[in-house]
């Protein structure tokens, strides 16, 4: 089949499903599917930076409780997709779960006719505290 712009698109949509999905399910084998093994997990966020591989990266999602498994809705959304011809992506997404709020800037690289991160650079923000019902 002849590859197209379009095919690239949503090839590239379909591979962060699959890395949100991991994210919201705690799904590690799904994350190590969807980055490459090689992939830099990196935030500066609060100005400490924080640089992971996926051998350091990987143990703490599953340590920790799914958004799922507490109650969180699920949902993300995309912001932009641009593709360097067939076989390099920049992505922007933003995706809100315990308690932060994330902008993940991801480099993706086609390998072996897959979609891949290879790096994924984000910032986040404390959510703010609903107020209380009946409250100030």
């Amino acid at each position: 089949m002849k590859t197209t712009i379009q095919n690239e698109f949503s090839a590239v949509a379909q591979a962060l499903k699959a890395y949100y999905d991991g994210l919201y399910y705690g799904d590690t084998a799904a994350l190590a599917e969807v980055f490459h093994p090689d992939a830099r997990y990196v935030s500066a966020s609060h100005g400490e930076l924080l640089q992971l591989d996926m051998q350091a990266y990987l143990p703490r999602v599953e340590a920790r409780s799914s958004p799922e498994s507490l109650g969180e809705p699920y949902g993300y959304t995309l912001e932009s997709i641009a593709l360097a011809g067939t076989s390099a992506a920049s992505v922007r997404m933003r995706s809100s779960m315990l308690g932060k709020n994330f902008i993940d800037f991801l480099s993706m690289i086609k390998v072996d006719d897959t979609w891949r991160i290879i790096a994924k650079v984000f910032d986040h923000q404390d959510q703010e505290p609903c107020p209380a019902e009946g409250g100030e």
